[in-house]
């Protein structure tokens, strides 16, 4: 599967994010974001701090014997099921988790609404096609940039939908990784997770499953079927949605 390229050049790519794009490192704009670009791929910036979408960091994970401990494939695999399970991640971010599911044989629609964090998922995702490593995996992944909610849609024939909000601000910024802290500038914890909910449910897949941290509250108030529970992650799932 293919994601497709929205922008001609960087330049366009800047001006449609609202950010600087910066050719020359001593152009550096103080206290604001920006965008650069090198060959190991796009960057978003503000002064010492960059973050780039990366598929080679998940590749420990994505060995067979790797993935036959991961709760999330036991959340989501849906016993009986006959042919390929088709999943559409919702609440995709950088689809570390969809690259998991990818790997797992899954066809995944991958779906982020924050338009500078999908410019960095396009950018991850085109360099992992061309990657020997990754290609096979990422070509299980469909990359689309906007609201989830347009692809929750019955017609779609999603089989399985996965919801990923963030998780409620943590009260000890320290525990946040540095890098991360750009993204908190982007993308605050899910507002409209009642509505994200019910689109969800409206999509009528066969299961739904919402990751969520191992003692937080159920999404939107729903008690599920059953939770699949890590020590630090919990899977609900929501049966015949």
């Amino acid at each position: 599967m293919k994601s497709e390229n929205m922008y001609c050049n960087d330049d366009e790519l800047a001006k449609k994010l609202n950010l600087t794009y910066i050719r020359d490192r001593g152009e550096i704009p103080k206290g604001e974001l920006y965008l650069w670009k090198e060959d190991c791929g796009l960057f978003l910036c503000k002064e010492e701090l960059s973050l780039k979408a990366d598929f080679t960091d998940s590749l420990p994970r994505l060995k067979q014997s790797n993935l036959e401990h991961e709760i999330l494939l036991k959340a989501v695999r849906i016993k009986g099921h006959e042919g390929t399970l088709k999943v559409l991640d919702a609440t995709a971010g950088f689809a570390e988790d969809s690259l998991i599911l990818a790997a797992a044989g899954f066809d995944v629609t991958c779906c982020e609404k924050n338009e500078i964090i999908s410019a960095l998922l396009k950018d991850a995702h085109a360099r992992a096609l061309k990657d020997s490593n990754l290609s096979k995996y990422a070509e299980r992944l469909d990359v689309f940039a906007g609201d989830s909610k347009e692809m929750m849609k019955p017609e779609k024939g999603f089989d399985v939908i996965y919801l990923d909000p963030m998780f409620p601000e943590r009260k000890k910024s320290g525990l946040i990784k540095k890098k991360f802290q750009l993204l908190q500038l982007l993308e605050s914890p899910c507002d409209d997770e009642e509505d994200l909910f019910a689109a969800a449910k409206g999509a009528k897949p066969k299961k739904i499953v919402v990751k969520r941290p191992a003692k937080g509250p159920y999404l939107a108030g729903c008690k599920p079927s059953h939770s699949v529970q890590g020590k630090v992650i919990r899977y609900d799932c929501y049966i015949n949605a």
